[in-house]
């Protein structure tokens, strides 16, 4: 029997054999750790609108305002600046390094313990970069908001997939993302505010610590949960976490039972984990998708198009008030379309939002493509077509929204077995901050290059991606943690690698387990 279905065979398997409900404890502890998404959105939404002030960019880098005052410069290439897109992807330099050791980490001090690190290191960066005297300080500053993006990203979305009951671990761990929108909103509402003020800049980045108390303050009245708790050593406590959330009607005993067995299958394995990772057969597929799903996130375009939103907008036609408008307006309509996703994944599954999302991006895309060629081609964009064109971004962002978006943070925070769940999720949070970084230095040289066919280059991407998701992923909705291992035995392609469906799998002994 392959690790992480144990439970199957032990007969707990089912989500409801645990039985219990939705309680308030469970609702609260996960809305609390799920706010900790405030803190990289915040960053997401921020950076972008800060990046076409011109006081801020008098301060940092002149020479973007002397391109902006060149008529003679393409406006594809007025923000082609290494400098100035240093100073969005420093913080995920930073992130991903913190991420390789943010599994150990995780595991020596608990989820709870590591979120608060990270709210206290985001808190120290918001402080130096809304204070930096020179653009040395100003990266400094972004890196140690990057420590701390590194750290919450890893711990949150793990406590949220181990305290959230199976039944319903997709809608409460969409809140991850529903935060984080909140915190892109919240910065876009700040940038367009702050814009007219001098010193509005600052202000815009020094309040990046108002999230971090948020998480801070808050992840000190959470409990760890049950798996951290096992993992060490700390049973009763761990029987007592999983009582408050699963309520007194819950057989927790029989839950606990499920999660001690994969925390002691685990724990003969536990040093090595990423050793297993990478070299073990039958983690091929975990390995495969801490990969492919960062991809899909990153090269469906819209975490670029949001960093870098108010200065499409300009290069559009935009004026500076209303690039950020702009970009208020779809940060609230990605923020909408999260209550429409937290809605539909658990009854209709993973999939069927990655379908849907794709379709309605790749129309998007295309036709923003053909806007900005055929429209912008004999100078600024007709009225009527910038509108149509923010429209179709928007439209874009609902689609992302409702998939991509939280299902980053769904989908490998529930796949991975207990062994090598911490170091599954640092190679998830390292590919996606690996990319973030890649992507917010090279997007507006790309821009500068391939004009608007970089909205067709994302398109492709949408499509190749989605075909691979949905022929090799398969559907995780309602299946237990302790019961993931199953779902991969069962694919018509994976079970070569998991489980001993053909002898290939490498099977962990489990005390109930009759193979």
């Amino acid at each position: 029997m392959a690790v992480g279905a144990v439970g199957v065979e032990a007969g707990h398997g089912s989500p409801l054999a645990y039985g219990g409900e939705l309680t308030f404890n469970v609702v609260m502890t996960c809305l609390v750790a799920a706010s900790g998404g405030l803190i990289f959105g915040y960053d997401i939404g921020i950076s972008g609108g800060v990046s076409q002030m011109k006081p801020f960019l008098q301060t940092f880098f002149p020479k973007v305002l002397r391109r902006m005052a060149d008529a003679k410069r393409s406006q594809y290439c007025i923000f082609d600046s290494h400098a100035l897109t240093s100073f969005t992807s420093s913080l995920y330099i930073a992130g991903l390094v913190s991420s390789f050791a943010a599994g150990r980490v995780t595991r020596s001090l608990g989820r709870r313990g590591v979120m608060l690190l990270g709210g206290a290191l985001f808190f120290a960066g918001g402080a130096m970069t809304g204070a930096a005297m020179n653009l040395a300080m100003l990266i400094v500053g972004r890196m140690l908001l990057g420590f701390g993006v590194g750290f919450t990203n890893q711990a949150t979305p793990l406590y949220l997939a181990e305290m959230a009951p199976a039944r319903w671990r997709g809608s409460l761990g969409v809140a991850f993302q529903f935060f984080l929108a909140l915190g892109i909103l919240i910065a876009n509402l700040v940038n367009y505010g702050t814009a007219r003020l001098e010193w509005g800049w600052r202000l815009s980045l020094g309040l990046a610590g108002a999230p971090a108390i948020v998480i801070f303050v808050g992840a000190l009245f959470l409990t760890d949960t049950p798996s951290s708790f096992i993992m060490r050593g700390k049973a009763d406590l761990a029987r007592s976490a999983l009582l408050r959330v699963r309520g007194a009607s819950a057989n927790v005993d029989a839950e606990l039972k499920d999660i001690t067995r994969a925390v002691e299958a685990a724990r003969s394995s536990e040093e090595g984990a990423f050793r297993k990772l990478f070299a073990d057969r039958q983690y091929r597929p975990h390995l495969t998708f801490s990969v492919v799903v960062p991809f899909c996130h990153q090269l469906s375009g819209m975490m670029v198009l949001t960093f870098f939103s108010p200065l499409v907008f300009r290069i559009a036609g935009f004026g500076s008030n209303a690039a950020l408008m702009g970009a208020v307006i779809l940060a609230a309509v990605k923020f909408g379309s999260l209550i429409l996703s937290t809605l539909v994944i658990d009854r209709y599954g993973r999939k069927v939002l990655v379908m849907v999302g794709a379709v309605i991006m790749v129309v998007c895309q295309v036709a923003n493509a053909w806007i900005m060629g055929v429209q912008a081609a004999n100078g600024p964009i007709p009225r009527a077509y910038g509108v149509a064109l923010l429209a179709l971004t928007c439209v874009q962002g609902a689609g992302f929204g409702m998939s991509w978006a939280p299902l980053i943070w769904i989908i490998p925070g529930e796949i991975f077995p207990m062994e090598i769940r911490s170091a599954g999720q640092s190679v998830s949070v390292s590919t996606t901050l690996g990319l973030t970084f890649l992507q917010t230095q090279t997007f507006l040289a790309l821009l500068c290059r391939l004009k608007y066919a970089t909205f067709a280059y994302y398109a492709a991407w949408v499509v190749a991606l989605t075909a691979f998701v949905l022929v090799f992923l398969p559907e995780t909705k309602g299946v237990p943690l302790e019961s993931m291992g199953s779902v991969w035995e069962r694919h018509w392609y994976w079970k070569r690698f998991v489980g001993d469906g053909r002898g290939r799998g490498k099977p962990a002994s489990s005390p109930s387990a009759s193979t």
